[in-house]
């Protein structure tokens, strides 16, 4: 229970949720932290790495929520391979209609480019791992730091692997930024590994679904 008396509780993702869930992408965009002004349009992350997700596959959309408030979420999908062909088909045109090239410069300079991440919003085929018969299905997965450091992160991974067991995943992978040092540690903690195609700058980590001994 927090101190206001709220207690924030773990559900399923409802479609009134999409605008809280592509802010609390915006604010933890940068290697935790918040991306707001970086790019010249703060869309840009969430249509990259949020809104898909719950376009395509709501029923694997978790957040942690007060009554309507979001404070946290974990998106995925089962199929990677079957994620990037429905994105190439269904959001890649729209996408590069809404952001057909890098906008102005906005006196930052990321280590994810603008550039960088308008190509990814229409280059799906980058989630085609080499691992991807083992580990076929992914995820991310945001808190708001008001929620950090309270169990809830493991508790949406364990929600997310539980309900990719129950559909006969056998394992999930997830890249984060080599910069988010404190990522790294939670991951390692529930027992991510590094898998063969991993590389310093771009770390790739993957996990059974069905070992639900660190879900709870």
């Amino acid at each position: 229970m927090r101190e206001d008396g709220r207690v924030p509780e773990i559900r399923q993702y409802r479609a009134a949720d999409r605008d809280q869930l592509a802010h609390i992408c915006l604010l933890t965009a940068a290697a935790g932290g918040d991306a707001s002004g970086v790019y010249s349009d703060d869309s840009l992350m969430p249509e990259v790495f949020a809104l898909p997700y719950v376009e395509y596959a709501p029923e694997l959309a978790f957040v942690v929520a007060e009554g309507d408030r979001v404070l946290g979420y974990v998106i995925g999908v089962a199929d990677t391979a079957a994620f990037v062909e429905w994105w190439k088909r269904e959001w890649s045109p729209g996408f590069a209609a809404r952001h057909p090239s890098p906008g102005a410069p906005t006196g930052h300079e990321p280590r994810f480019t603008e550039a960088r991440l308008v190509e990814a919003g229409t280059s799906p085929e980058r989630m085609l791992i080499d691992e991807l018969a083992e580990y076929p299905a992914h995820l991310h997965i945001d808190l708001l730091p008001e929620l950090q450091g309270q169990g809830f992160g493991r508790r949406l991974i364990g929600t997310m692997r539980a309900a990719l067991a129950a559909r006969g995943v056998p394992a999930v992978h997830l890249g984060i930024d080599a910069s988010n040092a404190g990522a790294r540690v939670f991951y390692d903690r529930l027992g991510f590994h590094e898998l063969p195609s991993s590389r310093p700058r771009s770390p790739l980590l993957g996990i059974a679904t069905g070992d639900t001994a660190l879900s709870g």
